[in-house]
């Protein structure tokens, strides 16, 4: 509405330092995932970045201010996912704010008093300004806005604080604006390399192949030896620099979803509410006394309710009845009190009373009547706003600007809604006492005002306790490597989280993993977590089998995750043996086929920029071969993929000359300066010391 309750509703990602936006939402992504040792960190630190403490106090508040944007954004109560991004997110704005905070200094990077006076109310406002004070439809700032808006600080304590979060938010943004712009100006494209990115793009290549497939090779001939994994290990060791800490552990999972019992006796209960709900008298009441589910008892429009309800109850008149219907996890029931044709959105302006300041409700009421009355008589709605609205909106003359339906309180939507355009309505809300004018009404579509009740399938208790039962007696039974063993002989499924981070939301198979998660870093490998876990339908019982620390992971641990590629490689080894016996004495691809007992295959127009064989898939190592050989030459066998390749050149195709050699560099230079935003920032995250202690917290 105004600019506090703009700033108010947006204070969890303006605290975290703007990550919204586009450089940094960039450069972050998956890169700050940092390991974390914490035992010796303060128990009030969240971790360290770069030297500078994180305190667990502040780092906190802005979580759930985080955590309060994403439920108005996504919708929902709060969950351990939506808990775990907010988390992640007030963590990267951290990292990055310290970290650029830093390299600003450094690069004597700064916004002067002149840029700054630009940004908010010169010719080139700062995105931010725009956002609030910009026209929607034209882009256009209201500078008069801005600069009454500004006056008012000295005024309004209130207004004070937000300008200066804001100024602070837009100098931030600017900064980063004028880094990324040094990073990206850092960077170029030589006439060498955009001809030679057209030429892959463009050139052509015809080849003829045989291919022994790995496959060929059955997995149970095969033994492996230390040495094969060693070579293996040796020969990529790159793979295998973890960088995060990650936990694996396994768990059985001990369901306590409904039985038919359950739900046989959950539906008796549902039928009996039902022909309560048809005789109710006061059918809001009823519906919010014994639904799971509260459904605001106002208008709402199709699209809104679960499938199997939407479908039906648009169809029905005023005054039906439907229900009980079972749909997902839940009986749903809704009686249709009315139905009409309303606008599809409003745009109306407001003057906002709160009813502690005038005195009282009463007296509230009595002044917005006057109001109503002094506008009726031909006073400005936008002055009278101005001078008696509490809202921020006052700044713009108590304009609300359009908007759909369930964007505001039930009392202030039914009367912008219900009425006709030109009206002014008194309302009272939760908020104050409310003298709307109507401006204008978009659209028209059917809307029903429900009472609607959903009762969610749940597990009886004598079901949870027989879950809970089976679960803290198979933990009384683990011991440590036994774990596997017990679960095979009661007959349980042993599930695996694999390399699962200190900050991860969400493990396989889990609705809430955060609680094992935080144990499974406190415990040692082998250990079984002392205590049953609750699920939203199950108990279970974890293990904690493998710690794989930040840094090259020893062969030991990788071990096992490597055996399908150690015995790949085997396998390409053997196969390599026998081409390279079919190749010689070979005149031609044809001969090599012969040998092997395996078809020529032919592949034609093959570009280098996109390695796919036509009915194999992905094979770089051919292909770039292909195009660094020379034609009707029999090739050497080459490892690929999917098997080992002999192949033979038939031609190629050369393009065109490069018409536009300043477009392809000008092309090139945009993918490869963003690329090099994301290089600069993970420069910044390597060099710098971080420490993680999230997971002591959250």
């Amino acid at each position: 509405m105004g600019l506090m309750t703009f700033l108010r509703n947006r204070a969890g990602f303006i605290i975290i330092g703007f990550i919204g936006f586009a450089i940094v939402a960039f450069l972050l992504g998956d890169a700050i995932n940092v390991g974390k040792p914490f035992w010796a960190e303060s128990q009030r630190v969240v971790g360290t970045i770069d030297g500078e403490s994180i305190d667990i106090e502040d780092f906190g508040k802005k979580v759930e201010q985080s955590q309060a944007q994403l439920q108005q954004q996504y919708g929902g109560g709060s969950n351990p996912q939506m808990q775990a991004m907010a988390v992640e997110n007030v963590w990267n704005g951290e990292v990055a704010s310290v970290l650029l905070s830093k390299e600003y200094s450094r690069l004597g990077l700064a916004v002067s008093s002149d840029e700054l006076f630009e940004l908010l109310q010169g010719k080139n406002p700062s995105p931010l300004i725009v956002q609030y004070f910009g026209n929607p439809q034209t882009g256009q700032v209201d500078r008069a806005a801005v600069i009454s808006s500004l006056k008012q600080q000295s005024k309004n304590p209130e207004l004070k604080a937000q300008w200066d979060l804001l100024q602070l938010e837009v100098e931030k943004q600017a900064l980063q604006e004028k880094y990324g712009n040094l990073i990206k100006n850092s960077v170029y494209v030589t006439s060498l390399e955009a001809n030679d990115e057209y030429v892959n793009r463009n050139k052509l290549a015809s080849f003829n192949y045989v291919a022994l497939d790995y496959a060929s090779i059955a997995d149970a001939t095969l033994k492996l030896t230390d040495a094969d994994y060693t070579a293996y290990y040796n020969e990529n060791k790159k793979r295998f620099d973890n960088p995060v800490e990650t936990r694996t552990f396994e768990y059985v999972s001990f369901s306590a979803e409904p039985t038919k019992a359950d739900t046989t006796a959950i539906q008796a209960q549902v039928t009996k509410l039902a022909a309560d709900f048809k005789t109710a008298k006061n059918d809001s009441l009823f519906s919010a006394i014994n639904s799971d589910v509260k459904v605001p008892y106002t208008y709402i429009s199709k699209g809104q309710l679960d499938p199997a309800v939407d479908s039906v109850v648009f169809n029905l008149p005023a005054g039906s009845f439907y229900g009980p219907v079972l749909s997902g996890n839940s009986f749903k029931l809704a009686k249709v009190v009315d139905a009409r044709f309303s606008p599809d959105s409003v745009k109306a302006s407001h003057i906002l009373i709160d009813a502690a300041r005038a005195g009282g409700v009463d007296k509230a009421m009595k002044q917005a009547d006057s109001l109503k009355t002094l506008i009726q008589n031909g006073a400005s709605f936008a002055t009278l706003a101005a001078q008696y609205s509490v809202d921020g909106s006052k700044d713009k003359g108590g304009d609300l600007g359009t908007f759909s339906r369930g964007q505001m309180v039930p009392e202030f939507e039914n009367a912008a809604f219900n009425g006709s355009v030109g009206d002014l309505k008194v309302v009272r809300s939760q908020f104050g006492v409310h003298v709307i004018k109507i401006e204008k009404q978009i659209g028209s579509s059917k809307v029903v005002k429900l009472a609607y009740i959903e009762k969610s399938l749940a597990p009886s208790s004598k079901t949870k306790d027989a879950a809970y039962k089976k679960a803290t007696t198979f933990l009384s039974q683990v011991k440590g490597d036994n774990f596997a063993a017990i679960a095979q002989k009661n007959g349980y499924t042993v599930a695996i989280a694999d390399k699962v981070a200190g900050s991860q939301g969400y493990a396989p198979g889990l609705d809430n993993p955060r609680p094992i998660i935080k144990d499974a870093y406190e415990a040692e490998a082998g250990d079984v977590l002392g205590q049953v876990y609750t699920m939203d339908n199950a108990f279970v019982v974890a293990r904690l089998t493998q710690i794989s620390p930040k840094g090259l992971l020893p062969l030991e641990v990788v071990k096992k995750d490597i055996e399908p590629m150690v015995r790949q490689a085997v396998k390409a080894k053997m196969l390599t043996e026998k081409m390279n016996s079919a190749v010689q004495g070979a005149a031609n691809i044809n001969q090599v086929a012969q040998k092997v007992a395996k078809p020529v295959v032919p592949v034609e127009n093959i570009v280098f920029a996109n390695p796919v064989v036509p009915g194999v898939g992905q094979e770089n190592k051919l292909i770039g071969s292909v195009f660094g050989s020379s034609v009707a030459k029999v090739s050497a066998p080459v490892a690929g993929e999917r098997g080992v390749y002999v192949f033979s050149v038939k031609g190629f195709s050369a393009p065109a000359p490069l018409a536009n050699v300043f477009k392809q560099k000008e092309t090139m230079l945009l993918s490869v300066a963003q690329r090099s935003l994301g290089s600069a920032f993970q420069a910044l995250i390597d060099k710098s010391e971080i420490k993680d202690n999230r997971v002591k917290f959250y």
